[in-house]
């Protein structure tokens, strides 16, 4: 098996993996007729075990894309009363403190902070704090949401590879978070600072959306905003995959009160200083 995976992150290395993803991405916006439609989802939702019943359907989905971003049906993710929620469903992975170094683990490999939010001086205010990782799978509901009430602060996005974020990618690919796109959203707090929630993007993921930018995809580059958004409200979207990595300042996180495993967007994550 290594030496397959070992093979198949050798072939990615030479495809054009960004015009790659560019094409699906626009496949998947492409309006499909009826039948397809129902063959797709079908297999689909058989495939990857999607819960349908969760979401807010429309009398159709017209593209792959408009059905991949579907929206939840009013009350399918109750809020839990926590200092820190879940910005998204998938599977939590190494949550921890962020160190000295402003190392941490992800997937069993040390990743720096500031080679994931984009800053070296925005990486330190987090040193002592708190980071984790929400990894999606294709069944999960693919908006991410902000871990608390607060103000949407600034945006980054970053260009890189595309790369999956599956054992492909891991295993045979340095730094593969560092090397994929990436989009980190500041969010300020009233009462417990700063959380970024990093959107890295993989092989094969159309593009990035963000609350309050209009834009298809975000533009590369440091935007300033200022947009209030309450606990749970939608930050941005994956058009087809990917992973979120969270990171709290120290003054305001103590602990995760999520274990590794599964989890929901809602759900409790961390609680604030005690």
């Amino acid at each position: 098996m290594k030496s397959l995976t070992y093979a198949s992150a050798q072939l990615l290395r030479v495809l054009p993996r960004e015009r790659i993803t560019r094409i699906m991405g626009r496949l998947a916006d492409v309006a499909w007729p009826r039948p397809l439609e129902k063959a797709v989802l079908s297999a689909y939702c058989k495939a990857y075990d999607v819960a349908l019943e969760e979401c807010e359907s429309p009398d159709r989905w017209t593209s792959f894309d408009h059905f991949f971003t579907r929206k939840l049906r009013e009350g399918a993710r109750p809020i839990d009363r926590a200092a820190w929620i879940s910005p998204a469903d998938g599977r939590l992975e190494s949550p921890g403190k962020v160190t000295a170094e402003s190392r941490y683990l992800v997937k069993g490999r040390p990743y720096r902070v500031d080679e994931l939010v984009g800053d070296a001086n925005e990486a330190e205010r987090y040193v002592g704090g708190g980071a984790c990782v929400v990894y999606l799978s294709p069944r999960d509901y693919h908006r991410v949401h902000t871990p608390a009430a607060g103000r949407l602060a600034v945006v980054r996005s970053m260009p890189g590879d595309y790369y999956p974020v599956n054992s492909i990618g891991l295993d045979h690919v340095p730094n593969l978070f560092v090397r994929n796109r990436r989009v980190a959203l500041g969010i300020d707090t009233p009462a417990f600072g700063r959380v970024t929630v990093v959107m890295v993007a993989a092989m094969v993921v159309g593009r990035i959306t963000v609350t309050g930018i209009d834009e298809r995809d975000v533009p590369y580059g440091t935007r300033e905003m200022s947009l209030d958004l309450e606990e749970g409200a939608e930050l941005g979207m994956f058009h087809l995959g990917s992973t979120a990595v969270v990171f709290f300042e120290p003054k305001g996180f103590s602990r995760f009160v999520a274990d590794e495993g599964p989890i929901r967007m809602g759900q409790a994550l961390a609680e604030g200083p005690v």
